[in-house]
């Protein structure tokens, strides 16, 4: 007689609540996670010439404008630290930022096929969008770190990187979270308002102008400082300068209250989309 249990591969359980996100379900799917993040650097230049890249091309022809229209003609401040360099270390965190937020804004509408098509959990797209963003960052932030040896043997130089410069992976984490908890409540709505699509686009823009990434905090008026630093953003891209340059305002509460922001920010994503992805195919 046989005496083996029987093994199950598939279990018929009652409609999941709100909070139960079966994040166990995601860390079972892992191999899937590693084959998206594949996908999405190989997918991102399987038809160009340039490849890899333009992830150099696209910061360093960014900061050259900065310097040109903010530095040139605009005489914006950066705290006396070289242009190039100052503009390249907002650039390097906030790009990582940008990249994954507008990603994974779209994350139903453009995987609509997909989901239809085989289950696994959810979760996992975003979470490789965010993944695969640090090769882009990797290779940006070696881009600044080269720019910043460069000035360090200008002999006026005045960039002094310190010990809070080990913040950087807490910093991505921030950025990853910010990115991971908007993107997924406007990936949400716009699988019922497709007007969100083309918000995301100049929303982005906007949202970069409003956060110190090409003019240093105390650039602003007193007044407006206060407003500046309500965008949780705006420690963090200031720890970054203040670590890597020496220059700019720092402040642990300023990052608690980022770090605070970010978790109830991507709570309330991880929600939303949890409640969303049950029945968005009947929407999209």
């Amino acid at each position: 007689m046989n005496t083996e249990k029987n093994q199950w591969s598939d279990t018929i359980t009652p409609r999941h609540s709100l909070f139960d996100l079966r994040l166990k379900a995601v860390w079972d799917y892992r191999d899937l996670l590693f084959m998206f993040i594949k996908r999405d650097f190989v997918a991102n230049f399987k038809q160009t010439i340039l490849g890899p890249l333009w992830f150099i091309i696209q910061p360093l022809f960014t900061a050259l404008m900065f310097t040109l229209v903010f530095g040139k003609f605009a005489r914006i401040s950066t705290d006396g630290q070289p242009r190039m360099l100052f503009y390249m270390s907002g650039i390097t965190i906030w790009n990582y930022f940008a990249d994954c937020f507008s990603k994974t804004s779209s994350v139903f509408t453009s995987n609509a096929g997909i989901f239809g098509k085989v289950y696994f959990p959810r979760l996992i797209m975003p979470l490789a969008i965010v993944t695969s963003g640090l090769i882009r960052f990797s290779i940006q932030f070696a881009l600044f770190f080269g720019f910043l040896i460069y000035f360090q043997t200008k002999p006026n130089n005045i960039a002094h990187p310190n010990w809070y410069a080990l913040l950087t992976p807490l910093l991505v984490l921030l950025m990853a979270g910010f990115a991971l908890g908007a993107g997924m409540i406007i990936s949400a709505m716009t699988t019922k308002y497709r007007d969100f699509t083309y918000l995301v686009s100049f929303g982005v823009t906007l949202l970069m102008y409003a956060t110190p990434v090409i003019y240093p905090i105390g650039f602003l008026p007193e007044k407006y400082q206060v407003i500046a630093l309500a965008n949780p953003m705006s420690a963090i891209v200031e720890t970054f300068r203040y670590g890597w340059l020496g220059s700019g305002t720092f402040s642990w509460s300023m990052l608690a209250y980022s770090g605070g922001f970010m978790l109830t920010l991507l709570t309330l994503g991880t929600l939303v989309f949890n409640k969303v992805e049950k029945n968005f195919m009947d929407t999209v």
